[in-house]
């Protein structure tokens, strides 16, 4: 092998090696080192331009101020038992007037859960699982590391492409280089998938922190993933390793796992509370109140297929904040 072709080898990794340590920080929800190019100022920017065109998209608030009180009323307990070292971000939580079945946060502290989603959920519990899960997805910045690994592949294929493209016809290096660029570029594809695996797993388990602080019975969060695995089992799943986000029975095991094990706990114990009858009378009976919601636009329903697809409750609209 010649030299030329070991340095078009051995310097995109070099780069990969040296990307963690040039922008990386412990973060104080994770405990984790993460590579992240953006400041928290910038995620606060990205969400609060952001915001606005999402709550239009998903047809605007709910017609009926004390709904959203309620669910604002509930991310404040939650916002409550965030970790030391999370700046005080723009938290906003809003009940979307959608009839589709989705939840996703922005960066910098927008949290949003539809109509459609909340109408499935029986207890004050279940909604603190699904606002906790996105509360988890905002103080472990999974968008800003998301994109900052995207900006980090997409240079790496990009020095490696300009390589191949320089290189002599017939050489090694572009014989190897036409061949090998496809599966380098799937290769990161993969990766990227199973980062976004990751970070669904990652914010159940912040999910689960933050509702047992502020008082809530975790089960709450199995219950919400119950749901999900119902409304999604029309059998059109993707194979796991190719899918943004875990199996649903494979979250729902991890989740028992912090039942039987480090939430034991709080299981039969009053001191964690569902408040059936609060959501019930709070949310519910105001919902069921309402006129219907406005049927889907095209845009919106293709992204709540996928978010069934996926039976998460979570849609990191990211390419709202590119």
């Amino acid at each position: 092998m010649n030299r030329t072709l070991k340095l078009l080898i051995i310097i995109p990794f070099l780069i990969l090696i040296a990307l963690p340590t040039t922008g990386c920080t412990v973060n104080p929800a994770t405990g984790k080192r993460s590579f992240t190019l953006m400041s928290w100022d910038k995620e606060k920017a990205l969400g609060l331009a952001a915001a606005p065109q999402m709550t239009e998209a998903f047809g605007g608030a709910v017609p009926d101020a004390a709904i959203g009180d309620y669910a604002r009323s509930i991310g404040a307990k939650l916002v409550t038992g965030i970790e030391e070292g999370v700046p005080d971000l723009d938290w906003e939580f809003t009940v979307l007037n959608s009839p589709v079945i989705n939840a996703f946060a922005l960066p910098g502290g927008k949290v949003f859960i539809s109509r459609g989603l909340a109408i499935k959920l029986d207890s004050e519990a279940e909604l603190a699982g699904v606002l906790g899960h996105e509360i988890g997805h905002v103080t472990a910045r999974h968008s800003n590391q998301q994109m900052s690994a995207q900006f980090g592949l997409n240079f790496v294929i990009g020095a490696v492409a300009v390589g191949v493209g320089m290189s002599d016809p017939g050489s090694d290096v572009r014989r190897y280089g036409q061949l090998g660029l496809p599966a380098v570029a799937m290769g990161s594809n993969l990766f990227l998938l199973r980062f976004g695996r990751s970070e669904e797993l990652e914010a159940d388990m912040l999910g689960m922190r933050y509702m047992t602080r502020a008082g809530y019975n975790p089960r709450g969060q199995l219950e919400v993933m119950q749901i999900l695995k119902a409304a999604a089992s029309d059998g059109k799943r993707p194979p796991e390793w190719l899918s943004t986000h875990p199996l649903p029975q494979s979250r729902i095991d991890r989740i028992n796992e912090y039942l039987a094990n480090e939430y034991a706990g709080t299981q039969d114990n009053p001191s964690f509370v569902t408040n059936k009858a609060q959501y019930k009378s709070k949310m519910l009976d105001r919902l069921n109140a309402l006129p219907p919601a406005p049927e889907p636009s095209q845009n919106e329903q293709a992204m709540a297929n996928a978010y069934l697809s996926a039976s998460i409750y979570c849609q990191q609209c990211r390419e709202a904040v590119n």
